[in-house]
């Protein structure tokens, strides 16, 4: 019997991009995702938040198939997503693609060549056409004096649109962004939320981020969700992230502003006790 492909157009109009439906994962005895839900709409940027080991890039990785979750449905296009199914595995990562912590970028390829390796593994183009993808790739994020150049040779905003420009090369519909500011300082995450959000424009895919940088992410996000304790506690726009009053949302949303009285109240020499340090 031939294998059900995923469907090239929306089942019905005002059908999310992609849906996620009571998620769970765990590992041992630890329990890190516990019935997530979520809907990403087509086209937007879609930032789920969380602390530092709030589960969010197991999320994103049991999303993009590259875990493989407990219970729960992954739905693209409304069509319930089956990496068992070799069709589902090579259809989503030809439309998907993924945006690794700390690039991923291989050392011993130059730009050129790490640009053209999802179109190696995912066509059958020809090297000749799969060179002219991947030039056009890097022009259009104004890389390509730079094809012959080793990831080393490049600066690390270089490198991070480098990662970029292979994940665009094959022109997905969504692109996952796993922690892209992970241990920058605030000019280049300020960057590199500009850089999602210029290319979203420019090439027209959803985006759908994980990350901790909370002001960056409501600023550039279409909708926000609050992932803690393996559940979404909240999923809205960036308006009402600032506007609820749920207890988990206003801790987080205002962890700067008791940073700030933090620091305000050791310079007054206040005793502080080890509960409100933490």
């Amino acid at each position: 019997m031939k294998e059900k492909v995923l469907p090239k157009k929306f089942h019905a109009e005002g059908c999310p991009l992609l849906r996620v439906l009571d998620l769970c994962k765990r590992f041992g005895d630890k329990t890190v995702l516990d019935g997530v839900w979520l809907e990403v709409w087509r086209g937007s940027v879609f930032t789920v938040l969380g602390s530092s080991g709030a589960g969010k890039s197991v999320l994103l990785k049991c999303i993009a198939g590259v875990e493989k979750p407990d219970c729960g449905v992954v739905e693209f296009y409304g069509e319930k997503l089956d990496f068992r199914r070799r069709s589902h595995r090579q259809e989503f990562r030809r439309r998907c693609s993924f945006l690794f912590q700390g690039n991923a970028l291989f050392d011993s390829l130059t730009a050129v060549e790490n640009v053209g390796l999802p179109l190696e593994q995912t066509t059958r183009l020809s090297d000749g056409e799969i060179r002219r993808r991947s030039l056009a790739a890097l022009e259009q994020l104004d890389l390509l004096e730079h094809s012959n150049h080793f990831p080393s040779q490049l600066s690390g905003g270089m490198q991070k649109r480098l990662a970029l420009a292979r994940a665009l090369v094959t022109q997905p519909e969504m692109v996952f962004f796993d922690e892209p500011t992970a241990g920058l300082d605030p000019l280049r995450r300020n960057a590199v939320f500009g850089m999602i959000a210029k290319y979203r424009m420019q090439f027209g895919f959803t985006a759908v981020v994980v990350t901790h940088d909370v002001q960056e992410a409501l600023i550039t996000s279409d909708y926000v969700a609050l992932l803690e304790h393996g559940r979404i506690r909240f999923s809205g726009t960036p308006q009402e992230f600032h506007e609820s009053e749920l207890p988990v949302v206003v801790s987080f949303r205002e962890s700067t502003a008791a940073l700030r009285n933090l620091l305000v109240a050791i310079q007054a020499g206040e005793h502080i006790s080890p509960d409100e340090e933490e």
